[in-house]
């Protein structure tokens, strides 16, 4: 089954992020305060985690190599071997397994000493229960991407598909559906999508699979040529018909002979044009400019565009005839940006086959940098995604791509919108608690820093301090202080 990591997480039953085979995730705490693994315990299960303990850096070892565990949390402090030790164990034995390290004594010395002893993240004592479950989610979270990473990487290498198209969605799964039964049909076919997601890919992809795969595929696109000469290059001219007419030129309808046509942007074509073609296609024969000989062709005819015809047709810009003759059958492509991990599994494909045909030793993507390629929009779509990783495989130096061997406009990409989670309408919240919520939010991912939280909320300190102030306050007067 294929998982979206980037849109919808798989979840435990009460909400948490379920582990890579689908049952509840597990915790392991260390900790040598009896009170403080109970205090986790109570504040992690109630989110659908399953809890261990283990008070010293020993016993959570001997846990990890008898059970399945999908991240540890661990003290600083410990008894015997303390947590930079456990984290340097745990890197080198379990490096699957991420671990969050917490300590009332933060500094940067401490939290650099913890990442370099292979730590996934770091928090402050005291231990908010909103801090900590953000921590254990992004954890498991970052642990099921780069198994997906790994696992993309082997069905790359295994081709997965429908011949040139690459990917696992189901919104791809159900347009092989389609087109394995369009392919076998002889009727047109109109393709519409946005720029960059594969019409041609598809429309050749049609014809390889059809009956006329021994015959010529011919591919025009009507945007790039001048209405006087896309005449003459679609239907053909005789000698002399007219100024640079110095020989006789077959058409493209004629050339497709027992093949397939495909007109690429086909909502381009101009509107004294548009006759033409449809009478040829009625007619299933085509008219030389410059002379009055009907010729019969046998092609199938693909067409695609990225414009809405409907509103073409409405501002009289395309005939609604054309409209019907050509939309016998209709095939939509999904942008990327709704295909989920099938943009890691087209990003490895680019980095294998650019990897390939320069020479050049790289092999995948980090994990870091497959979290930005599932956070970017791609408005470009397959054909943006493509160029990024062409352009990645040739600045990196390392043998996967890093964050930073891409562009700075999908680094820096934060999506312009807010989610609400909220399973129905008893769950909507007022816009005071909206307010709260954000605002406890952005204070945290400011790491307490109040003057910062107050620049990136544009509002000025005195706002802040008041509505923190009255959020303590209502905390006090509700008992949860």
């Amino acid at each position: 089954m294929t998982r979206h990591v980037q849109v919808d997480p798989q979840q435990g039953g009460d909400g948490a992020p379920a582990a890579s085979d689908g049952r509840k995730a597990r915790v392991l705490v260390v900790d040598d305060q009896p009170d403080t693994c109970q205090l986790l315990e109570a504040m992690l299960i109630p989110g659908g985690y399953v809890v261990r303990s283990a008070r010293t850096g020993q016993d959570a070892l001997a846990i990890l190599a008898a059970e399945e565990c999908d991240a540890v949390i661990t003290d600083l402090r410990l008894r015997g071997m303390d947590g930079i030790e456990l984290c340097e164990r745990i890197h080198a034995s379990r490096p699957d397994v991420p671990v969050v390290v917490m300590t009332g004594f933060g500094s940067l010395d401490v939290a650099v000493a913890a990442m370099r002893a292979g730590a996934y993240d770091f928090i402050s004592k005291p231990i908010e229960p909103g801090s900590l479950e953000l921590a254990v989610r992004r954890a498991i979270q970052h642990t099921a991407l780069r198994q997906e990473v790994a696992r993309l990487r082997q069905v790359v290498a295994e081709t997965s598909g429908f011949g040139e198209l690459i990917g696992q969605s189901p919104e791809m799964n159900r347009l092989y559906s389609l087109l394995a039964r369009v392919a076998a049909a002889d009727a047109n076919v109109l393709v519409t999508g946005e720029t960059g997601t594969g019409k041609e890919l598809v429309a050749r992809t049609l014809h390889d699979r059809s009956p006329r795969a021994a015959g010529p595929f011919v591919a025009i696109n009507c945007a790039a040529l001048p209405a006087s000469l896309l005449e003459s290059e679609l239907f053909g001219h005789e000698k002399g018909a007219f100024t640079d007419a110095k020989q006789r030129r077959q058409g493209l309808f004629l050339q497709a002979h027992g093949g397939t046509l495909f007109l690429d942007e086909v909502g381009s074509l101009p509107l004294d044009l548009q006759p033409k073609l449809l009478r040829a296609l009625e007619a299933r024969t085509v008219r030389p400019v410059g002379t009055s000989t009907e010729i019969p062709f046998d092609a199938r005819i693909i067409t695609a565009t990225n414009d809405n015809l409907d509103k073409l047709i409405e501002a009289q810009r395309f005939r609604e005839d054309l409209f019907f003759r050509i939309n016998v059958i209709h095939v939509v492509l999904p942008p990327l940006r709704a295909r989920g991990n099938d943009t890691l599994l087209l990003a490895q494909h680019c980095v294998t086959r650019v990897a390939a045909r320069t020479g050049k030793r790289v092999v995948g993507l980090t994990t870091q940098a497959a979290e930005k390629l599932l956070g970017y929009s791609w408005p470009g779509n397959i054909r943006e995604l493509q160029n990024c990783m062409e352009r990645a495989v040739a600045l990196t130096q390392y043998e996967r791509i890093t964050v930073e061997d891409l562009p700075e406009k999908v680094q820096s990409y934060k999506p312009a919108r807010l989610v609400l989670d909220v399973d129905d309408s008893g769950d909507l919240l007022p816009m005071d608690e909206v307010e709260r919520r954000y605002i406890l939010r952005v204070l945290e991912a400011m790491n307490g820093n109040k003057a910062e939280a107050a620049r990136v909320l544009g509002v000025d300190r005195k706002t802040l301090y008041r509505k923190l102030e009255r959020y303590h306050q209502h905390a006090r007067n509700a008992g949860a202080v």
